[in-house]
């Protein structure tokens, strides 16, 4: 378990084959991190459907009825379970079999979720009727991508490193 810990950080030196083996592991975990967010933002629609249904209603404005509202929240929350889902095979995938493609995909989903969260109060601001998310979600949002994109840039770094050792025990 050591090894998994040194591993996670990008910028530990990475010397033999089982330490490259215990630094894949980090994109992995990265990927576990976002699936757990997932599920806590899936408990707290469901503890919580009329925010929910407020929040739909709002962002499409007067025109929608109660139902329409309860519809689209509950589709949301289908919809995140769904990518949590299909997350959690990916990682399952990259703690069996780290791949590069995996990393690389989640490091430019994630960057696109960075930027997209810090823009959201920019867009709060200018979009009429578009719900507003406290701070400190965005804040905390913006923290755990951060920690995401340092695991997986580990775990591309242990990947690498892994192909190299295995490159040269075959020569």
């Amino acid at each position: 378990m050591a090894s998994v810990i040194t591993g996670m950080n990008p910028t530990a030196p990475i010397r033999t084959e089982a330490e490259a083996e215990a630094a894949t592991k980090a994109s992995a975990i990265s990927i576990f991190i976002g699936v757990i967010a997932a599920g806590v933002s899936i408990a707290w629609s469901l503890a919580n459907p009329a925010a929910m249904q407020d929040a739909v209603a709002s962002a499409a404005g007067s025109d929608v009825n109660a139902e329409a509202a309860a519809m689209g929240a509950q589709f949301a929350i289908y919809l995140t379970g769904g990518l949590a889902v299909v997350q959690l095979i990916f990682g399952i995938v990259q703690w069996r079999n780290p791949g590069k493609w995996i990393a690389i995909l989640f490091l430019v989903l994630l960057a696109y979720g960075i930027l997209s969260t810090a823009a959201t109060p920019l867009l709060a601001s200018s979009v009429p009727n578009m719900p507003v998310i406290p701070t400190w979600q965005i804040a905390v949002s913006l923290v755990v991508m951060v920690v995401q994109v340092v695991l997986h840039a580990a775990g591309l770094r242990g990947i690498n490193k892994l192909d190299k050792f295995q490159m040269e025990s075959a020569r």
